[in-house]
């Protein structure tokens, strides 16, 4: 059976319910388009039309994604996300988080990226663009088991090579704990440190650091700001880090 140690100390939905959306937008027909394109690829969604109305649900229930318009009334999706990271007792402060805007250039992306959001969505879009954003916040890691075993042992063969490759995946997360400081200096570095980390995560089911891998590795490649989400990673590392040391003094 897989281990089920969380990162959060929240229990899995039960029921393994699909994943929950927040579509913030002030415009009726981009509200309409992605809440029902959403709905059309299995999740649960809900909508509202303005900035604050999106940070009281935010608040009080928990999305595992959050689609935000960058000018909404009240509050931007940049205001929303800020005032959500800020507040720890915010149900979705943890979400995975995408701007949407009509309009958007290189350098608002950028800053977007650097402001919290994993990514950016550009409207008008194709129902095919909101396949991947639902893909991954599944794997965001609210509730994603630090270590994997059924996962490992099917990327793996068998247990035998599984432990070996944790055992491998536990001497370089060591080595990389030593090495964050230094590396965030050193983004191309840290870019394919992150790269190969990542490939080792998925044989050794490690979903939860694999996914703040990704997501620091995303901010990394786009020159944004990496402060927090080189904090959630450090944070899966350490958590990751401890399960496997324990599995094998076990």
């Amino acid at each position: 059976m897989p281990t089920t140690t969380s990162l959060r100390d929240a229990p899995p939905a039960a029921g393994g319910l699909p994943p929950y959306v927040l579509v913030a937008d002030d415009d009726p027909a981009s509200r309409r388009f992605l809440g029902d394109g959403l709905r059309a690829l299995g999740a649960r969604v809900h909508e509202c039309a303005d900035g604050q109305l999106a940070l009281a649900q935010a608040a009080v229930e928990t999305f595992d994604l959050l689609l935000l318009d960058c000018r909404m009334p009240g509050a931007g999706a940049r205001e929303v996300l800020a005032a959500l990271r800020g507040d720890a007792q915010a149900r979705s402060a943890e979400a995975f988080a995408v701007a949407t805007s009509a309009d958007l250039s290189a350098e608002d992306r950028q800053q977007l990226l650097g402001a919290g959001f994993s990514d950016v969505l550009l409207k008008p879009c194709e129902l095919g663009a909101l396949r991947p954003l639902l893909t991954l916040a599944r794997n965001h890691g609210r509730h994603l088991p630090l270590l994997d075993n059924e996962a490992a042992l099917v990327s793996s063969g068998d247990e035998r090579t599984m432990l070996a490759l944790r055992g491998l995946l536990r001497e370089e997360l060591a080595t990389l704990l030593r090495d964050l400081d230094r590396l965030r200096t050193e983004r191309s570095e840290f870019i394919e440190r992150l790269h190969r980390l990542r490939s080792a995560c998925g044989f050794c089911g490690a979903p939860v650091l694999a996914t703040q891998a990704t997501g620091l590795q995303r901010q990394l490649e786009a020159g944004a700001s990496i402060h927090g989400a080189l904090e959630r990673f450090r944070q899966a590392l350490h958590a990751t880090l401890e399960v496997l040391t324990s599995e094998t003094v076990g």
